[in-house]
């Protein structure tokens, strides 16, 4: 597909604060976003902590590669990962995104689909960063860095009846359901198509076919 409006093809981000002998720890933002109706292919982001500041609007990730180690898929955005390849860095326990949906109304979320989860530490799937913070991951093959809890409330368990965390018919030792958060949705067929389509980012009003 083409993007008719901001496509990047075969672009390096790279932020090396935070994992680098004798740099300063803390954020790393190797990439801000925050036009809507962006894609992105072939692209790769490589941080520590906040690698890829998701900040807001619609976009669309094909065959990219993000690195990171502590929330390092982060922000407001309304986004589809589809075909990437998420590799954490983390040496204890982490999270891989942080979304920060703050309404039920809000048009807001991330999708990620037939991606591949891996790398080193322990990670979150998501942690949330706002009270109704929406995350689905499909078709994705996590390897056993995932916690066996899969999600976290970040400390606040009143948004556990507000976000929206779900899995679909992903595969890997790091999606065994048996001990996910109760709150953790195991989507059905009909609760996945949504997410699961480019009709999630309203693709088919921006992205065209070749």
């Amino acid at each position: 597909m083409k993007n008719a409006n901001n496509t990047s093809n075969c672009m390096l981000k790279q932020n090396t604060a935070g994992h680098v002998i004798g740099s300063v720890g803390g954020q790393a933002v190797a990439l801000r976003i925050s036009g809507t109706k962006a894609a992105f292919y072939n692209c790769s982001f490589y941080g520590a902590q906040d690698t890829l500041y998701d900040h807001k609007g619609l976009h669309y990730f094909n065959n990219c590669s993000i690195q990171g180690s502590v929330d390092f898929i982060f922000g407001s955005g309304k986004s589809l990962y589809e075909n990437c390849y998420l590799s954490s860095i983390t040496k204890k326990v982490a999270s891989i995104t942080a979304q920060k949906r703050t309404n039920s109304s809000l048009e807001s979320g991330f999708s990620f689909k037939n991606s591949v989860i891996t790398g080193s530490g322990q990670v979150y799937l998501g942690r949330a960063w706002g009270d109704y913070s929406r995350v689905v991951f499909s078709y994705t093959y996590m390897d056993k860095i995932v916690h066996p809890r899969g999600w976290s409330d970040w400390g606040d368990q009143k948004r556990d009846q507000r976000v929206y965390y779900g899995e679909y018919k992903c595969s890997g030792p790091g999606a065994n359901l048996s001990g996910r958060v109760p709150w953790a949705r195991v989507l059905t067929d009909e609760e996945a198509k949504p997410f699961i389509g480019m009709n999630f980012i309203e693709g088919d009003t921006w992205l065209i076919n070749p």
